[in-house]
């Protein structure tokens, strides 16, 4: 009997998941666009539009990190060396996002600069978690 293992093997995300995980990435990426716009014009409406874009990727992201937290509680098992790091990644992007979202809540022409970067900050993050989510997990050896 020959035993074949596989040690590249990866899961893909469940469906849901996947698609709460795709929330978060274009929201940022638009308030980031918001706030590049608002530095530029100080037209106060941009900010706005970037309050709202925080407020959904947060909902998205929340989702996304719950569903995450449940499934590395679930898995006890060490055969999903990934879950881990894309927890604390969607973690640290979620308190980054909120402390955005809280900066955001100020007077518009007070969110700058630090509205800007912490944008910046919430879609690099985002796109390393999208990218961890994405590439799915490793699942050990099969017999």
């Amino acid at each position: 009997m020959v035993a074949i293992s596989y040690l590249d093997a990866r899961r893909p995300l469940h469906p849901l998941h996947a698609i709460l995980l795709s929330i978060p990435l274009p929201l940022f990426i638009g308030a980031l666009i918001c706030d590049v716009a608002y530095s530029r014009t100080w037209h106060v409406q941009w900010g706005n539009f970037s309050s709202w874009l925080i407020a959904g990727a947060l909902v998205g992201c929340g989702l996304a990190l719950l569903w995450a937290l449940v499934a590395l509680i679930r898995n006890r098992g060490m055969g999903d060396r990934g879950r881990l790091p894309y927890f604390l990644v969607l973690l640290g992007l979620f308190v980054v996002g909120l402390i955005n979202a809280f900066v955001h809540a100020k007077d518009a022409a007070a969110t700058m600069p630090e509205g800007l970067w912490l944008s910046a900050a919430c879609v690099v993050l985002a796109l390393v978690a999208s990218w961890i989510g994405f590439a799915g997990f490793r699942t050990g050896d099969f017999e």
